[in-house]
């Protein structure tokens, strides 16, 4: 009896102590639980690990095609599905060195309307080639303002019906400087386009219609005016004579000759880019004038007006010199203080466009 009271209270002790092994071990996960969890709560929100995206970068080749001609000019490579439509023309532009970005329209269709520079390749690409139609954009203002004298002046000049009396123009002889007056506008304005297509590199942009009907009347109207005086019956020949007209036909030409010059030795590739250096002199004698002056151009481009205007003697061709003078003076200006920026150095004696004075 008293062995079973013994054995029944060592296995009470036992369970009591397993009781309360069990209690401590159930406190101390309790402790480590909320450690654990106020830990990771201080820790912030748990953050996902972001999934790396493989995206394919899909290339374009652009088949550049000339308008007119429908011939390939050059086809752009490696062109990005986020390129844009002026990305493409700064391709063109080092494949074709001659044409300007700002002198590059570019179309879908032929015919249709010229691509904005902000239109992206993706949103007009159907496949991995594109095609798209060249057209220069810079020549066409010039070219239309210089042959409409051209012509102008010649139809004054052949006395064409209904401009002038056709009794009154068969019985007075023409004064010499009339055949010579139209002989210089004619060489002038050939000079001018053929410099606008071989010569210069434009910069303009694509010129609006209503600045295209603004410089064409502009050189229309008074290039009628003018022809029309000079080639009427009773038109008056200069005060002075042979003499007057002589020398200011040779000074026109010198001044035609040395606004080629000038033209010629701007466009050289040397004087364009980021390596740009301002235009030095070189062994031609029409080029010193770059010691005066930093727009020669425009100074031999005055000249040749102010020859032609003291060589007829007429009062429409004073004030189209008069009004060319100015507006070339604001030109002038303008890059005078830009090459004054650029290259300080060579243009602290320098004026504009008249030597010494402005």
């Amino acid at each position: 009896m008293f062995k079973r009271h013994k054995s029944l209270a060592s296995g009470r002790k036992r369970e009591l102590f397993s009781q309360g092994a069990t209690r401590s071990i159930l406190k101390n996960d309790m402790r480590n639980f909320h450690s654990v969890s106020q830990f990771v709560l201080s820790a912030g929100p748990l953050k996902s690990i972001p999934a790396v995206k493989h995206s394919k970068t899909v290339h374009f080749e652009i088949e550049i095609l000339d308008a007119q001609t429908r011939k390939q000019i050059c086809i752009v490579d490696k062109v990005t599905q986020k390129s844009t439509i002026h990305d493409v023309k700064q391709k063109f532009h080092k494949a074709c060195p001659k044409w300007y970005p700002s002198r590059v329209g570019l179309q879908l269709e032929h015919g249709g309307p010229f691509l904005k520079d902000y239109i992206t390749i993706q949103s007009i690409a159907a496949s991995s080639m594109v095609t798209l139609y060249f057209t220069d954009l810079g020549q066409q203002v010039f070219l239309a303002e210089y042959t409409g004298p051209l012509l102008i002046y010649l139809l004054f000049y052949l006395r064409i019906p209904y401009i002038y009396d056709t009794e009154e123009s068969s019985r007075r002889l023409r004064h010499p400087v009339v055949h010579l007056a139209c002989f210089c506008h004619c060489i002038h304005y050939i000079r001018c386009l053929l410099e606008t297509l071989f010569v210069h590199k434009v910069s303009a942009g694509h010129t609006p219609l209503k600045k295209l009907i603004k410089g064409c009347a502009f050189y229309w109207g008074f290039t009628s005016w003018i022809a029309y005086y000079i080639n009427h019956p009773r038109y008056t020949p200069p005060s002075f004579g042979n003499r007057q007209v002589t020398i200011s036909a040779i000074n026109f030409l010198i001044c035609e000759a040395g606004n080629h010059f000038i033209n010629v030795l701007l466009a050289h590739p040397n004087h364009t880019g980021n390596n740009a250096s301002f235009p030095s002199p070189n062994c031609n004698p029409f080029t010193w004038m770059f010691f005066l002056v930093s727009c020669p151009n425009y100074t031999y481009e005055i000249g040749s007006w102010i020859s032609f205007t003291v060589m007829t003697q007429t009062l429409p061709v004073g004030i189209f010199t008069l009004l060319m003078s100015i507006q070339m003076s604001l030109w002038a200006q303008k890059k005078h203080k830009i090459y004054l920026k650029k290259f300080s150095s060579y243009m602290h004696r320098k004026s504009a466009m008249i030597p010494f004075i402005l």
